[in-house]
C-alpha cells in the first residue's frame, strides 16, 4: 500500500495554484448532462429523473400531459445536439446548440450543456456565462451549482466556489459527499484549517474515511502538527485492527518525524499479524542499520528473502539496495552472496536474481562464475544488452576467445545494430585467423560506430589491417593502417604490425623503418617493438643495426624471449659472420617449441636459409 495516496476525490489538474498542500491539485470533473441514461455520479439533490429526461425548465415551456409539438421539436433538436458532445465534436454541438437557446433561450439544461461543449473547447470564459444562466434557472439542480463552482476554480475565484459548495453541503447530509471536493478548494486557496474542519465535517456524516484521513495528515505535516498526524494514524489503526498495514504505514510517518521507538513497536505489531510482510521487515531492517546494528539488519533481509511467495525481481532491488548501504562492514559482500545464491536457487529463472548475483560474484573477483551466471541471466532474458556486454567483458579477462565467438554470435542474433558486439566478434575471429570472418565483421563494426564519440576507430581500423594482410590483401591492409594512423598517430599496436609487415614484403621500407624507430624510442624494454625495429633493420641490410636491438630485446626479459626473437638474433650474428653464435641461438630457438622447417634447416646446415 502506498504511503500517503492522492486518490482524494473525482478531481482533474485543471487549476494551476500551487499551494503545496496538495500532492495532486484538484478541481471539479465535468458532469455530463445525462441523456436517455448515461448519467454519470448523480448528485445526492437531484431527484432520480434525469435532468434530460425533460429539456422544458421549470415553467419556461408548459409540460402538458400530452407534450406539444414544439416540445417534441426542441427535445430532437436538444438530442441531436448533445450527440455531438458525446462524440467529440464540441464545435457542432456548441453551433447546434445555439441555435436551440435562439428560440428558447431560458432552457436551463442547454445552457448546461452550451457551457460544457464550451469548457471541451477550451472557451472557459466564454462557458461561464451559460452556465451561470442555467444555476439561475434552476438552482435546485446541483450538476448546474457544481459546473458553476467548477469554472470558478478554473477562474481562481476560489471564494466564490467555496460560497457554492457551502450551499451545497447546506442542504443536508446527501450532499456532504461534496465536502471533499470543498476542502481541496480551501487547499487551493490556501486555507487548511478551513480544509480540516470540512474534512471532518464530511467524517462526521458519513464516518472514517482512508483518503480523507490520509489528507488531514498531510495537512498536519504540512503545519509541522506531527502529534495531529499521527493521532490520525491512530485512528486508521483502531478502525481495522486486524490489518497491519495501517501499522506498517503509521510506522513510516513515525520513522519520517524520528519517532523511531514507537515505529518499531508498530511494526513489530504487524509483524505478528503477517510475519511475513516484507515492507515491514524492510523498514525494521531499515532502522536497524541506521543505528549501526547491521547484524539485527541483515536478519530482517534474510527473512525478506526467506520468503517464497515474494517477487525475485523485488528481492534483487533489495539486496541492491542493502549493498549500497552495507559494503563497508566487513562481511556485508559474503552475507549479500549468501543471500544471492539463496535468491537464485528459489527462483532460478529470474534474470534479474541471476544478474544480481553476477555482479556479486564479479566485486569478489569470481570471474568465471559471474559469468556463467550472466550467461544464464542471458539464456532467460536475452533482451538486456548490458548483460551480453559484461559476459563478453569476461570472456575477454579469461582469456576464452571461442567463448567470445559463441556469445556474441548469440548477442547478435538479439542485438544486430551493436556495434561494438560485432567489434568483439570480428577481434575473436582474427585471434583465431578467420581472417574474412574477421573483415567481415570489423567492417560491420566500423559502419555501425562511426558516430560514436567514445570509440577509437584506429583500434578497429589496426585491426581490420591485420585482417586484411592476413587474407594477402595488403593494398586495403595499408589503408586500413593508414586511416589509423591518422586517427592515432602514435598507435603502438599500429605501428609495430604495419611496419613488421612492410619488412616482411620488402616494401616501403624507410616508412617502416620510421615507424619502428618511433616505437623503439618510446619502449626501449619492450622485446617485440625491438625485435620489430631489428628486424626492418635486418631486411635493409643494416645487420649491426639489428644485432644491436635484438640483444636489447633478448635481455629485456632472458628467461621469457620468444622463439622468433631468438632465430631473428641468430640471422643477424649469421649475416656479421659469426656463425658458431647464430646456430646456439637458432638452437635456442627450436628448445623454445616453436619450431618451423625453415629453422630445422638452418641448424641442420649450419647456415642461413631466407
Amino acid at each position: 500500500m502506498p504511503l500517503f495516496s492522492t486518490h482524494i476525490s473525482e478531481f482533474d489538474c485543471s487549476a494551476t495554484k500551487q499551494s503545496g498542500w496538495l500532492l495532486a491539485l484538484p478541481v471539479v470533473v465535468w458532469l455530463a448532462l445525462p441523456l436517455n441514461g448515461l448519467a454519470q455520479k448523480k448528485p445526492r439533490t437531484v431527484p432520480d429523473k434525469p435532468v434530460s429526461a425533460s429539456l422544458i425548465d421549470n415553467g419556461a415551456i408548459a409540460q402538458p400531459t400530452q407534450k406539444s409539438t414544439k416540445t417534441v421539436e426542441e427535445e430532437t433538436e436538444f438530442t441531436d445536439a448533445y450527440r455531438f458532445l458525446l462524440v467529440d465534436e464540441p464545435t457542432k454541438a456548441i453551433t447546434a446548440m445555439e441555435k436551440i437557446l435562439q428560440k428558447n433561450p431560458t432552457n436551463a439544461a442547454v445552457n448546461y450543456a452550451l457551457a460544457s461543449a464550451l469548457v471541451k473547447s477550451g472557451k472557459i470564459t466564454e462557458a461561464f456565462p451559460y452556465a451561470q444562466k442555467a444555476y439561475q434557472l434552476n438552482r435546485t439542480n446541483a450538476y448546474y451549482l457544481l459546473q458553476v463552482a467548477e469554472l470558478y476554480v478554473k477562474q481562481k475565484r476560489y471564494a466564490d466556489a467555496e460560497a457554492l459548495y457551502e450551499e451545497l453541503l447546506s442542504q443536508g447530509q446527501e450532499s456532504m459527499e461534496y465536502g471533499v471536493e470543498l476542502a481541496a478548494i480551501y487547499l487551493f486557496d490556501d486555507k487548511p484549517d478551513k480544509a480540516l474542519a470540512t474534512y471532518d465535517r464530511v467524517e462526521k456524516a458519513m464516518g472514517l474515511n482512508e483518503e480523507i484521513t490520509r489528507q488531514k495528515q498531510r495537512i498536519y505535516l504540512k503545519q509541522n502538527k506531527i502529534d495531529k498526524a499521527i493521532e490520525e494514524a491512530e485512528r486508521l489503526i483502531a478502525s481495522e485492527p486486524a490489518d497491519p498495514e495501517f501499522l506498517i504505514e503509521g510506522a513510516e510517518l513515525l520513522i519520517a518525524n524520528e519517532r523511531v521507538p514507537l515505529a518499531v513497536t508498530w511494526l513489530e505489531r504487524a509483524l505478528k499479524l503477517n510475519p511475513d510482510d516484507p515492507q515491514a521487515h524492510m523498514l525494521l531492517a531499515d532502522v536497524y542499520r541506521k543505528q549501526g546494528n547491521l547484524d539485527k539488519s541483515g536478519q530482517e533481509l534474510q527473512k525478506v528473502f526467506d520468503n517464497p511467495n515474494l517477487e525475485a525481481g523485488l528481492k534483487a532491488r533489495i539486496l541492491s539496495s542493502y549493498m549500497g548501504v552495507s559494503g563497508d562492514r566487513p562481511t556485508a559482500k559474503q552475507d549479500a552472496l549468501k543471500m544471492a545464491q539463496a535468491l537464485v536457487t528459489q527462483s532460478p529463472n529470474d534474470a534479474k536474481a541471476q544478474v544480481m548475483l553476477a555482479d556479486l560474484l564479479a566485486q569478489q573477483g569470481q570471474k568465471a562464475e559471474a559469468r556463467n551466471a550472466y550467461v544464464k541471466a542471458a539464456k532467460v532474458d536475452p533482451s538486456v544488452y548490458q548483460v551480453w556486454e559484461a559476459i563478453i567483458q569476461l570472456d575477454g579477462e579469461l582469456s576464452q576467445v571461442d567463448s567470445i565467438l559463441a556469445h556474441s554470435e548469440k548477442a547478435l542474433e538479439v542485438f544486430p545494430s551493436q556495434g561494438m558486439m560485432w567489434y568483439a566478434n570480428g577481434s575473436a575471429h582474427l585471434y583465431k585467423r578467420h581472417y574474412q570472418q574477421a573483415v567481415d565483421a570489423l567492417d560491420e563494426a566500423r559502419k555501425l560506430l562511426t558516430t560514436n564519440p567514445a570509440f577509437k576507430s584506429a583500434e578497429l581500423q589496426g585491426q581490420l589491417g591485420d585482417a586484411y594482410n592476413g587474407l594477402g590483401d595488403h593494398q586495403r591492409s595499408n589503408e586500413a593502417y593508414e586511416v589509423a594512423l591518422k586517427a592515432n598517430p602514435n598507435d603502438d599496436h599500429v605501428l609495430n604490425n604495419y611496419s613488421y609487415f612492410l619488412s616482411l614484403r620488402k616494401e616501403n621500407l624507410t616508412k617502416a623503418r620510421a615507424m619502428s624507430t618511433l616505437l623503439a624510442e618510446r619502449h626501449p624494454t619492450n622485446a617485440t617493438y625491438l625485435d620489430t625495429h631489428a628486424w626492418v633493420l635486418y631486411v635493409m641490410k643494416d645487420y649491426a643495426g639489428a644485432k644491436k636491438f635484438l640483444e636489447k630485446a633478448v635481455q629485456s626479459d632472458p628467461n621469457n624471449v620468444s622463439s622468433t626473437i631468438l632465430e631473428h638474433y641468430g640471422d643477424a650474428l649469421f649475416q656479421l659472420g659469426e656463425k658458431d653464435k647464430a646456430l646456439i641461438q637458432w638452437k635456442l630457438a627450436k628448445q623454445k617449441g616453436e619450431t618451423s622447417e625453415r629453422l630445422e634447416r638452418k641448424i641442420a646446415a649450419g647456415k642461413l636459409y631466407e
